[in-house]
């Protein structure tokens, strides 16, 4: 594979488990030659999936370092926001100036709509929103250089209702509007700023029960990969996606919402 982003330097929030969406983003990205920060939340992991995945940090590490490239994490707790300047402050320690950012953390908790309460949305303000939107200021206040790529993730809230996680659709769908004004804000330092909505993606959640109810929704007859998405982000940090920027792109294999 082509190295496009031979010397730069991505960070990767949410990456976690190896069969996330965040581990596949870093190893897509550190096969094109890019060094690779990520951050973790190991007490969120425990609580949202079933069994231990701290180890995978390090398996992580191992398999991106196999790739060529530089890469280490740091555990971040992204509910406390003064956490993030000293975040970059530590990536810049370690590799140098950021290139990349990848804001693929979230927060997420099922609940009734009659049990939404303001600890409730502040936990998921605090993570969905107000760290994606730090995070992505302090990259573009830290930014030089002549091309840099922020990249959210989103959940297609515009396209249907999430019924069952109303904090979450609030809190997530507020980054349509995010990317649109970043891109415009920050296109004059080189930065280009996107959202991916990876639909319904397998990423360890799935029971067999859903994966059945799931798949006739997909016309091209399988569930979504972790691997779909991080090629399409990798696609958006590459030199060939420099004048593609304000976009919320929905790579979801044709889901049908009916």
């Amino acid at each position: 594979m082509f190295r496009s982003l031979e010397g730069k330097t991505a960070l990767v929030t949410g990456a976690s488990r190896l069969n996330g969406i965040g581990a596949a983003v870093c190893l897509q990205l550190a096969q094109r030659g890019a060094n690779i920060f990520f951050t973790t939340w190991g007490a969120y992991d425990k609580q949202m999936h079933d069994g231990n995945y701290n180890s995978d940090r390090d398996l992580l590490v191992e398999r991106l370092e196999s790739l060529g490239v530089k890469a280490f994490y740091e555990e971040v707790d992204f509910t406390v926001s003064n956490s993030i300047p000293s975040l970059f402050e530590n990536v810049e320690k370690k590799f140098g100036k950021v290139h990349i950012l990848v804001n693929n953390a979230c927060f997420s908790q099922t609940h009734k709509w009659e049990e939404t309460t303001s600890e409730v949305l502040d936990l998921h303000y605090a993570v969905n929103l107000r760290a994606t939107t730090l995070l992505s200021v302090e990259f573009a206040k830290c930014f030089s250089g002549e091309k840099g790529s922020i990249i959210h993730l989103t959940s297609g809230q515009s396209k249907g209702p999430m019924t069952g996680e109303l904090a979450y659709a609030a809190t997530k769908g507020a980054i349509d509007a995010l990317t649109v004004t970043m891109a415009a804000e920050l296109g004059a330092k080189g930065i280009t700023v996107n959202a991916v909505n990876p639909g319904p993606t397998d990423t360890g959640w799935m029971t067999e029960d859903l994966q059945k109810f799931l798949l006739p929704k997909f016309p091209l007859g399988r569930i979504g990969k972790p691997e779909d998405a991080a090629r399409l982000i990798a696609f958006l940090a590459s030199p060939e996606a420099e004048w593609i920027t304000g976009q919320i792109i929905h790579s979801e294999g044709g889901f049908l919402r009916q």
